[in-house]
């Protein structure tokens, strides 16, 4: 007991008598002091006392899949940075393979009396997935938003880029530069932004082909190699990562981007600006949708009237050097033909 009244008391900068007067329910403490206190607990890893626990720490849950995508990160930092400037203290929960499920942080959070939580590209992305966790979050009527799209029946604040408006200039921006052989590298089909990618492709041209993929470079590679081999000369993916792959894939085929082959990612995430060729890419105003979110979720904490509508903001293509003009088809040799050359 002495250990963790230090503990806290350290991290907090009140005495150890300060924090044993808000662990037992004393008066003579101010409510900042005391909710720092009650944080610092939670954020120790210490149980808080009986009496205490049926209040909610001013901790909010951050969960995202992964941290190797850097959309990820820029979205954290954001969205962290927010929370702190109104007094929250933001708890990272990061998925790995055959580590802690989605589930498994939502239950962790909701034991630890969180405020409310932030999703980033979560399963409620995806519509084969399980979504009980989600069930349990809406149980216990705690704070949550989604970022980005989501299935439509559940009842959270959503903030997402227009996927429609994107996929718009990015096949704007190839026809314009000749290509009518276009491809998209999407997530898996069950992704609800990649399904809306795709209805946009195809009402600008019916004829749009696409692959499916894991969301990660050796997926964008994959599944661009099997569009390479029907002639394909430009691309459209589903994020940064998977145009790499795309990339990577048109030079195992001794083919030049953007020379022989267009491509276009999705976030303009960290250092696309320093590739070779420097991305051309859609920027997600992760700024502007970070901040949203905070806003949505503090005022469902603070018990205001929050509109669960799924707020819409406008992408930017955002042009450099992997795309260009279609080649005279009559001057490119078959792709098979220069992979076996």
């Amino acid at each position: 007991m002495t250990r963790r009244l230090a503990e806290v008391a350290k991290k907090v900068g009140v005495s150890e008598a300060t924090v044993s007067r808000v662990l037992n329910g004393k008066p003579g403490v101010s409510d900042a002091t005391r909710a720092a206190v009650l944080t610092a607990l939670d954020v120790l890893g210490y149980e808080r006392p009986t009496q205490l626990r049926g209040e909610r720490a001013r901790l909010v849950g951050m969960v995202m899949p992964e941290l190797q995508n850097p959309i990820f990160p820029a979205f954290a930092e954001v969205v962290g940075g927010a929370l702190a400037q109104q007094g929250f203290t933001p708890v990272l929960c990061t998925q790995t393979a055959g580590g802690v499920s989605e589930a498994d942080y939502v239950e962790l959070l909701l034991q630890q009396h969180v405020s409310g939580v932030v999703f980033f590209g979560g399963l409620y992305a995806q519509a084969e997935s399980p979504h009980d966790h989600y069930a349990r979050l809406a149980e216990r009527n705690l704070p949550t938003v989604l970022m980005n799209a989501a299935i439509d029946h559940l009842d959270f604040p959503r903030v997402s880029c227009d996927d429609g408006v994107a996929v718009e200039q990015a096949m704007n921006h190839l026809i314009s530069l000749g290509h009518q052989r276009i491809a998209m590298v999407l997530g898996p089909p069950d992704h609800v932004p990649s399904r809306r990618k795709l209805s946009a492709a195809r009402r600008v041209d019916p004829s749009v082909t696409v692959e499916h993929a894991l969301f990660t470079l050796e997926g964008g590679q994959a599944a661009a190699s099997r569009l390479l081999a029907r002639g394909i000369t430009a691309f459209i993916c589903a994020s940064d990562l998977l145009a790499l792959g795309t990339i990577r894939a048109a030079r195992r085929r001794r083919m030049s981007v953007p020379e022989d082959v267009s491509v276009i990612g999705y976030d303009d995430s960290s250092l696309m600006n320093c590739t070779e060729p420097p991305l051309t890419t859609v920027r997600q105003p992760i700024e502007a949708m970070g901040r949203a979110a905070v806003d949505l979720l503090a005022g469902e904490i603070s018990g205001a009237s929050v509109d669960h509508d799924e707020l819409f903001f406008e992408p930017e293509l955002v042009v450099r050097g992997s795309t260009g003009p279609v080649r005279d088809a009559a001057r490119v040799p078959h792709p098979d033909a220069r992979a076996n050359a």
